[in-house]
């Protein structure tokens, strides 16, 4: 099941945080998630799996950023989350879909008690100008039932900011 807006506006502050919570960005069953100012690009234009790619921040200005198409974007939320007890889910907006604008596309799927910012993996279809506190993705909320462990992952927990694929650490677990 999915939650309603009305239940998620209901358990805000209990088994559901979000912070900083507004009440005009709640939806019929889910709840919008805004773009910080702050982008990063991978400096190299070739990636490998099994390295820890380097990133190259900036800022987008008030006046707006360029996204240029062919290119991978990772941004952050303004809003940090918290659930216990509820698998939480990021979708990109239809709003910004229509654009041509891919927000969050594989990688939606978070886990249950995950604490944090949600980074943002975002390209364009054509040149698109973005500008920060924009309403960017949804996050709602599925039950879960049966047992489940708590959030144990040391990888994107408890995050602070933007982060690049941590796919390496894998690798790393792998060999030892």
């Amino acid at each position: 099941m999915i939650l309603s807006g009305k239940k998620i506006l209901e358990l805000q502050g209990s088994t559901i945080h979000i912070t900083p919570f507004r009440l005009q960005q709640i939806n019929p069953n889910s709840y919008n998630l805004r773009l910080h100012n702050e982008l990063a690009i991978y400096k190299s234009t070739t990636l490998d799996m099994k390295k820890e790619n380097e990133l190259q921040f900036f800022k987008i200005p008030q006046t707006g950023f360029l996204l240029e198409p062919n290119q991978l974007y990772l941004g952050r939320t303004i809003e940090r989350t918290e659930t216990n007890g509820f698998v939480p889910m990021l979708e990109g907006r239809s709003s910004v879909g229509r654009l041509g604008l891919n927000v969050h596309v594989t990688a939606g799927f978070g886990d249950v008690g995950f604490s944090g910012y949600w980074t943002l993996e975002m390209h364009c279809l054509k040149p698109l100008w973005i500008y920060p506190e924009i309403d960017i993705c949804q996050i709602y909320y599925h039950t879960i039932e049966g047992d489940y462990d708590d959030y144990v992952s040391g990888k994107y927990a408890n995050n602070q900011g933007i982060q690049g694929s941590k796919l390496y650490l894998d690798f790393e677990e792998r060999s030892r």
